[in-house]
């Protein structure tokens, strides 16, 4: 339903916009960087709509390339942690089984301060 009025708002739009560029059929001058010409106000208004359109969709386009691998990132990173817990859970009931209360640990990806400065001083010695 969304894409449905989003169409026909595009549709309305589309039809206000060549409806504008028919009346305005004169000819008016343009100006580059490197030179000038007179060209239909028609055409000016048709190719900066249809230019801003371009660039409007390739904008769209790229960020939704960049939310799609974002969002695979992402996917891969919770399949990862899921694999983690769910090892996690075997080995507390594989504990629990034997009776053995086990110590409390915490898992992190980065070194804690401490340990960094130790490695870096045995490396050095």
């Amino acid at each position: 339903m969304k894409l449905q009025w989003l169409l026909l708002i595009g549709l309305v739009f589309a039809v206000i916009i060549a409806v504008f560029a028919v009346v305005n059929v004169d000819e008016v001058p343009v100006n580059y960087v490197f030179g000038e010409a007179e060209w239909p106000l028609i055409l000016v208004i048709l190719a900066s709509a249809l230019l801003g359109f371009l660039l409007s969709s390739v904008l769209a386009i790229m960020r939704n390339y960049q939310m799609q691998r974002r969002v695979k990132a992402l996917q891969k990173e919770i399949a990862v942690k899921e694999t983690l817990i769910a090892t996690q859970q075997n080995e507390i009931g594989a504990y629990q089984k034997a009776g053995v209360e086990p110590e409390a640990q915490i898992v992190t990806s980065e070194e804690l301060p401490e340990e960094s400065n130790e490695n870096t001083t045995k490396e050095k010695i």
